[in-house]
């Protein structure tokens, strides 16, 4: 795009016009519509496919060429103009910018200044089910991919005159609108200002999904967890929210960004909140246990079966011996090889349409297993093991840390097959501090672990009934710590 030689508006539309088809030139989507009113030349500007047409013609264009009244050219937008959404604009480049982003503008001989008519309309998903974060009991709406449409469905949430919504712009060529929204007198101002400073320095040339703004402003880019939430769910958003977090919404891209967050919140699900508080506290127990088993089982099996064979009861000795029996391969090769297998096939799945993806991880998962015990390859106890293990990891609900672990599984087997029980708890060790020191916008990754408060022990491992829930978590250090009276 060539570069903005004048800036001002002129009060001779044909100069104007002459500007922009030099500007758009070669471009074959950008409607220039010239009309009079009365005598007085006027001229419309959008891009097709992006602008409302039947508010143009039936709110602006009929308005404007069936006026036979004399009018002053300033009135014209007070009383011919029946649209709600306007305003004047004085530089050109603001005026493209808006025409890019789908808006209309508005030109009329005489005037130094243009108008900016609110006509974005491109195809849009409609709202639907979040296909990644499905609950048991609760909303059944989903973020989109319109800012928009994003962004009312947290108002709907949360109908609070001091819920703030501010706009930015990110991206030189792209120019996504990006939206961050909290609650004034809940969020502290250190946290809001900081994502504010975060976003401001971002300089690249486009933004394509939250996930580029996700990389650009996390704390630590060499870190294999994830510092920020990325969520589908307008409730999530809005709960976050309350908890004086701050939501970072991106055009174009249905998952929505919370920062700061801290590695519980990521194993946290909102039917935890939504049913009662006994079967959502056993479901949490589940899920730790559950991850505590995707990380320790295979690497524990290597470390055992190479190492500390002693330690394992003498029957299921003998029956991991006569199951390992022909297997040419130690057990650290065994484990790595299923641990593959089930990492690519789990990704095909992924890539594969939704009609035959779970089809094919079914039979290939049966295919595979079959034929590696039935080729010697493996042992049925392997097997065992893999499937525990894929199956434990799932249950988490964020997908990043569920990739996070399974490269922290891998290391762990390594560690293993070189020291046994020692390689694995070295390696726990290293994780621990990495995760204790990690950060994300100021508060600790591991709160309230790290640091307990006795209101935050509500709602760890095991979560109190909601009566009891009265207060914030203390490690946000939020404005307004009382949300139940």
């Amino acid at each position: 795009m060539k570069e903005i030689v004048r800036d001002m508006v002129s009060d001779k539309v044909d100069e104007n016009l002459k500007y922009l088809k030099e500007l758009f030139k070669g471009t074959s989507d950008i409607v220039f519509r010239e009309f009079y009113i009365d005598k007085t030349k006027g001229l419309l500007v959008y891009v097709d496919g992006m602008g409302d047409r039947t508010l143009l013609n039936n709110f602006v264009l009929e308005s404007l060429m069936l006026h036979k009244r004399e009018l002053d050219i300033e009135d014209i937008k007070d009383k011919l103009l029946t649209v709600s959404d306007l305003r004047e604009v004085e530089k050109l480049s603001e005026a493209i910018d808006a025409v890019l982003s789908g808006d209309t503008l508005f030109l009329i001989n005489g005037l130094d200044i243009c108008y900016v008519i609110a006509s974005r309309f491109w195809p849009a998903r409609g709202v639907s089910e979040p296909s990644g974060e499905t609950v048991v009991r609760g909303s059944r709406d989903g973020f989109t991919e319109t800012v928009r449409f994003n962004t009312a469905l947290v108002r709907r949430r949360i109908r609070d005159t001091r819920l703030k919504v501010i706009p930015k712009v990110v991206g030189k060529r792209s120019k996504s609108d990006v939206v961050l929204m909290y609650i004034e007198d809940i969020a502290q101002d250190s946290i809001v200002n900081e994502v504010l400073k975060r976003i401001d320095h971002i300089n690249i040339d486009a933004i394509l999904d939250s996930g580029y703004v996700e990389q650009l402003i996390e704390d630590d880019k060499w870190s294999l967890f994830p510092q920020t939430q990325s969520t589908e769910r307008p409730d999530v958003v809005a709960a976050a929210l309350y908890e004086g977090r701050v939501a970072i919404l991106v055009d174009n891209s249905p998952f929505v960004i919370i920062v700061p967050t801290t590695l519980p919140n990521l194993f946290q699900s909102p039917d935890d909140y939504y049913q009662r508080w006994m079967y959502g506290s056993v479901f949490r127990l589940i899920r730790f246990i559950s991850i505590i088993l995707s990380i320790v089982l295979p690497s524990l099996y290597v470390a055992v079966t190479s190492f500390h064979p002693a330690i394992i009861p003498t029957k299921l000795a003998y029956f991991i011996a006569a199951s390992r029996e022909g297997v040419p391969f130690p057990a650290f090769i065994e484990a790595i090889i299923m641990e593959i297998s089930m990492a690519l096939l789990t990704e095909s799945v992924v890539r594969l349409p939704k009609p035959i993806g779970s089809t094919i991880g079914i039979v290939g998962g049966l295919i595979i297993g079959q034929a590696a015990v039935s080729a010697g390859i493996v042992s049925p106890i392997m097997i065992i093991i893999v499937s525990i293990t894929t199956i434990t990891s799932f249950t988490t609900p964020s997908y990043q840390v569920t990739s996070a672990f399974r490269i922290i599984r891998f290391i762990l087997i390594i560690c293993s097959s070189i020291m046994g029980l020692y390689g694995i708890m070295l390696c726990l060790l290293i994780v621990l501090a990495h995760l204790i020191r990690l950060k994300s916008f100021g508060v600790s990754y591991l709160a309230p672990f790290s640091n307990p408060k006795k209101g935050d022990f509500k709602d760890m491992i095991i979560r109190f009934p909601l009566k009891f829930m009265k207060e914030r978590p203390e490690y946000m250090d939020t404005k307004d710590r009382v949300r139940q009276e």
